[in-house]
């Protein structure tokens, strides 16, 4: 079957699901599933589906009806998905796993999989899912945020999922320490005192600093002066020896602790030497009883640097699990871009959905189960995945659709002036959901003869008929007035084969902003009905969109997030 082909099929299913007016936009999304060649920046997709659609939306419903039983049956599709793998060694009842963020601001999207496969397996196993703050400051140049800790721990709730313990590494840094002399008595570890560029060339040419074999005493005696202030930031470091003509310079002799003369958010400056996160997990995962460590690839050298510090330590650690990167092609964030954007006021804080954040999610009405099917859909691939969000939209359109009600909305609106307005239109009555009758109804007041449409609708359609949707016909004047206001003349309530146009009574109508995920903002005008909304509450804005009541700023003025169409 053809491109075209395919578009007119999907934009009669949608069209007849939707009283015999597709949206353009949904069918495109759809359309994509089956044909990806048409994302290059190059198709005609656009075009495609906008004919498709103008043709099935001009379709009498007689004939748009007959065409939709001559549809055949979708092929029934394949279960891909049949859960995660088995973890080694597993055992129900005893798992225990952590996920373990830096507070350096809101978790996104991109944290998503560490989230839903940790809790995932948790289920799996009636186990237990501990959230362990990696908030030393030894081991990255940025520091942990103050308000770190509580955007990660309501993003944790927006997300759906509740941690059977929280810990911080800030309380665990006697712990930290009480294995450094030891390490340093074994001859496993050494203080180095090298400058910066010295240790570089050693390096990369394979030659032990001239600490390294110094002898024990001389090693504790340097570690107790790093705690005492002897040695200042930079000065003196400590380093697991490994091999200094290992294949991968970066694991040679690196770095577990080192000085930091920084205020930390929760215990300022009671310490003055930091854990680097390697050998904080290697201490952490075995004294809280980690028993399965799943997480990134990229952390397959991490793994490696706990290893040889279990072999030193003479412990024994939990098992490692890895997956891909997982990436949402329209979130192009950054943890750090994303915070300088909130300090500096740019974004609307953590909630602005340019953050793509758990809270901005759901601020947009993005449900976390939607979220947790589609990560979970994923698995435990290896491979790095990129998807377009309407991936992660149509997980959550399954569970909006049935029970979001409808409403009529209409951006950049013009008055339109009906002559001739037949009698017995005072009112009408229009269905919440056009499938599902438990929604109930509203009334919409039509008094007076006059309704808001879309600028663009009139534009394209000057001095033509056109059908005020779910409504009856008009012909419209051949020009709009200078105050925003066009004349129409009544001609029939007949279905016709024109144009389908959404509407918005004049009367009670209010004024709406809409929160688009980019951080622009469309404006228009609702339907009466929404003054009795409750923030948070979602509708569907025919041919637009679901939205969330994010603000009501009077009566007549409320402001929505968009989620997506």
């Amino acid at each position: 079957m053809s491109v075209e082909e395919d578009a007119r099929k999907v934009a009669i299913e949608n069209a007849a699901k939707h009283g015999g007016a597709a949206r353009w936009e949904t069918v495109l999304n759809m359309l994509l599933r089956t044909h990806p060649e048409l994302r290059s920046p190059d198709s005609d997709a656009v075009r495609i589906v906008r004919a498709a659609v103008d043709e099935v939306n001009a379709l009498p419903p007689e004939k748009l009806q007959e065409l939709a039983k001559s549809l055949p049956a979708p092929a029934p599709q394949r279960e891909e998905r049949t859960g995660l793998p088995p973890l080694p060694g597993a055992e129900k009842g005893k798992v225990v796993l952590r996920f373990a963020p830096f507070p350096s601001g809101a978790l996104h999207i991109g944290n998503a999989r560490g989230v839903y496969i940790n809790d995932e397996y948790r289920r799996m196993y009636d186990g237990k899912f501990y959230v362990v703050f990696d908030d030393t400051i030894g081991s990255v140049e940025k520091k942990p945020l103050k308000e770190g800790y509580s955007l990660i721990l309501n993003d944790l709730k927006a997300a759906g999922v509740d941690p059977d313990a929280i810990f911080y590494k800030s309380d665990r840094i006697e712990r930290h320490y009480h294995f450094v002399p030891d390490l340093l008595r074994s001859g496993k570890a050494y203080v180095c005192t090298c400058p910066a560029e010295k240790l570089r060339l050693n390096r990369e040419n394979g030659v032990a600093c001239p600490e390294r074999e110094k002898d024990s005493d001389w090693q504790v005696a340097q570690w107790e002066g790093m705690l005492s202030g002897q040695y200042r930031k930079g000065e003196a470091v400590v380093r697991l020896k490994t091999a200094v003509d290992h294949p991968n310079p970066a694991f040679r002799d690196r770095v577990l602790l080192r000085i930091s003369e920084d205020e930390h958010p929760r215990v300022g400056h009671k310490y003055r030497v930091w854990p680097l996160l390697e050998y904080s997990w290697a201490i952490d995962d075995v004294e809280l009883g980690i028993t399965h460590v799943i997480r990134g690839k990229d952390l397959v050298m991490e793994d490696q640097m706990e290893e040889a510090l279990w072999v030193a330590l003479g412990l024994k650690g939990p098992h490692f699990a890895h997956w891909g990167m997982l990436r949402v092609r329209e979130s192009k964030i950054s943890k750090s871009k994303s915070m300088q954007e909130v300090l500096s006021g740019q974004y609307d804080g953590w909630t602005d959905p340019r953050t793509w954040s758990f809270g901005s999610l759901e601020r947009r009405g993005i449900r976390s189960e939607a979220i947790r099917s589609f990560v979970l859909s994923f698995g435990m691939s290896l491979a790095d995945i990129e998807v377009p969000a309407e991936s992660l939209y149509s997980e959550n359109r399954k569970l909006l659709d049935p029970v979001t009600p409808r409403r009529a909305f209409v951006t950049d609106p013009i008055s339109l002036d009906i002559q001739s307005f037949p009698s017995g239109f005072g009112s009408v009555q229009l269905a919440n959901h056009p499938d599902h009758n438990e929604l109930g109804h509203r009334i919409l007041r039509l008094t007076g003869g006059r309704l808001y449409i879309p600028s663009k609708d009139v534009l394209i359609n000057l001095g033509k008929e056109i059908r005020l949707k779910d409504l009856f016909n008009v012909q419209l004047a051949t020009e709009v007035r200078s105050d925003r206001s066009i004349r129409a003349t009544f001609t029939s309530q007949s279905n016709k084969p024109i144009p389908r146009i959404q509407w918005v009574p004049t009367e009670g109508a209010i004024e709406a902003t809409i929160l688009m995920p980019d951080g622009s903002t469309v404006t228009g005008v609702g339907e009466e009905s929404l003054k009795k909304a409750s923030l948070g509450q979602m509708f569907q804005f025919e041919r637009f969109g679901f939205v969330k009541l994010d603000l009501t700023e009077s009566p007549s003025l409320m402001r929505f997030a968009f989620a997506h169409s």
